[in-house]
């Protein structure tokens, strides 16, 4: 409703639909650049006013899937605004990063919400897919190799759950934390992978059910802090991880 009263004000669309996907028209993408920077100029705007002083160190833990997508523009953008913080990162599986937060090791962290019985603060839902090299035919066999993460990876357990529930055979190929890893893994067409919709590198191919790969449900991304370390420097760095992946998601939209 929002992006149609736009389309209104500026008498002009923003969107052309696509099939089932909608994309950015050249005027669409021009707005988007000039949002960008708006949303850019804010932050920085208000940092200069009301944080200048702020200083110190925050520690950041996020799982591997999302380090390559996701810290270079938290990063950039956290640094502009608020240049007197050292932000330390720690790379490292959802769960893992649960016992950080217990340990009071890392003040925040970007985990998968399905990780834990607890409830982290959900931020961002993304498609879960199965992945295969374009150039290769690993999906085609009649037992799947797999490259997926550590036996207490949610995307493990889901992926292996629904092979499970079809019927259809499967062999662990490959085990890592490492995202790298295992996209070289089905890069180089060696097996067929699950990754969020961020993780997607040029290279790969979706799986669908006409491919005879299941639906899998939604990842939940969401955010822990430390409730024996609350500061005002991790609650200004929350913030900013919610505003840098709003503008990613932007970006993607934009890149369809």
């Amino acid at each position: 409703m929002q992006m149609k009263r736009l389309e209104e004000r500026l008498d002009r669309p923003v969107f052309v639909r696509d099939g089932r996907a909608s994309k950015l028209t050249e005027d669409g993408q021009r707005l988007l650049d000039y949002a960008r920077r708006i949303i850019k100029l804010n932050i920085e705007t208000i940092a200069a006013f009301t944080d200048e002083e702020l200083s110190g160190r925050v520690r950041l833990g996020v799982p591997d899937d999302y380090a390559d997508r996701y810290l270079p523009e938290i990063m950039a953008r956290f640094s502009r605004a608020y240049p007197g913080v050292e932000l330390s990162v720690m790379c490292e599986p959802s769960v893992d990063l649960w016992e950080r937060i217990d340990a009071n090791e890392i003040d925040l962290a970007i985990v998968t919400n399905c990780e834990s019985q607890r409830a982290a603060e959900t931020f961002r839902r993304e498609r879960l897919l199965w992945v295969t090299s374009n150039r290769h035919t690993a999906h085609t066999e009649e037992t799947v190799p797999l490259a997926l993460g550590r036996p207490t990876c949610a995307w493990r357990r889901t992926a292996i759950e629904r092979l499970d529930v079809m019927g259809r055979p499967y062999r662990l190929l490959y085990s890592s934390s490492n995202a790298g890893a295992v996209a070289a893994a089905v890069l180089s067409g060696l097996a067929v992978s699950v990754l969020a919709e961020s993780g997607l590198r040029p290279g790969m191919r979706v799986l669908t059910p006409a491919d005879g790969y299941p639906d899998l449900p939604s990842c939940q991304i969401g955010l822990v802090r430390n409730a024996h370390e609350s500061s005002t420097l991790a609650n200004a760095l929350a913030e900013h991880i919610i505003s840098s992946l709003d503008n990613l998601s932007e970006a993607a939209i934009a890149a369809e």
